[in-house]
């Protein structure tokens, strides 16, 4: 299994936009189950790291904090 290549805090690109018209989420919990917040809205979804992984288009900016 290849590594991830997201990190908790990171802003995604998903392949589909949110109906609020915005398409950056920032990732806010990892685990077995990722849970996601639109940077428009600030609705959250919570989906499985699996189905995330196919949803993701990609990485638009790091978490630069360690």
């Amino acid at each position: 299994m290849a590594a991830s290549t997201f990190d908790k805090n990171d802003i995604v690109e998903m392949k589909k936009q949110h109906p609020c018209g915005v398409n950056r989420w920032k990732i806010v919990r990892m685990g077995m189950d990722i849970r996601i917040k639109c940077m428009g809205c600030e609705h959250s979804i919570m989906m499985p790291r699996k189905e995330f992984e196919k949803k993701m288009k990609r990485v638009l900016e790091t978490n630069k904090e360690s």
